[in-house]
């Protein structure tokens, strides 16, 4: 897999990204798309690159998006990640034709590595109890905090900033 950061150019594959994000446990599939059109679901995408701080990655193979992970720093409490102000709420989505292959671990870590880079300390992401991907989550660092509205609330330490060049 080749990683490349999420251009202000790649905003149509990033909504289509987070519509697979928005897992619901089997046997339901993806949402309406129209899920994309509310306040509380944008926040996670809109605008890509215009923020500062937003911070991700896009995965290829063979020419190919294979997905993406990004994060977006989102403050005063806004969010169903939210920490704290300085704690950025990730989003991580393979498309099917990709998925449980392995990629999602490349991914996710790429996209740490990037956030490290940036200069955050630590991410967040919330994750619904039934995805299999919390065992990923775990691998790549993340821990869990506690239960928000039925949803895990884990959070990655990613350690100290990097000193400057």
């Amino acid at each position: 897999m080749i990683l490349r950061p999420i251009a202000p150019s790649d905003q149509a594959v990033l909504w289509d990204l987070l519509h697979v994000a928005l897992w619901d446990p089997p046997p339901a599939g993806l949402r309406p798309r129209e899920v994309l059109d509310h306040p509380g679901v944008r926040i996670y995408a809109e605008d890509w690159g215009l923020r500062e701080g937003d911070v991700g990655v896009i995965g290829e193979i063979d020419g190919r998006i294979a997905g993406g992970c990004w994060m977006r720093l989102l403050k005063d409490g806004v969010g169903l990640g939210y920490v704290d102000n300085a704690t950025p709420q990730l989003g991580i989505a393979l498309f099917p034709a990709f998925q449980h292959q392995g990629h999602g671990k490349e991914l996710m870590r790429g996209a740490l590595k990037a956030a490290k880079a940036h200069g955050y300390a630590q991410v967040s992401l919330t994750v619904h109890p039934e995805n299999s991907a919390s065992r990923l989550y775990a691998k790549c660092g993340f821990v869990e905090r506690e239960l928000r509205r039925t949803y895990r609330l884990m959070v990655c330490e990613l350690g100290p900033r990097p000193a400057p060049a």
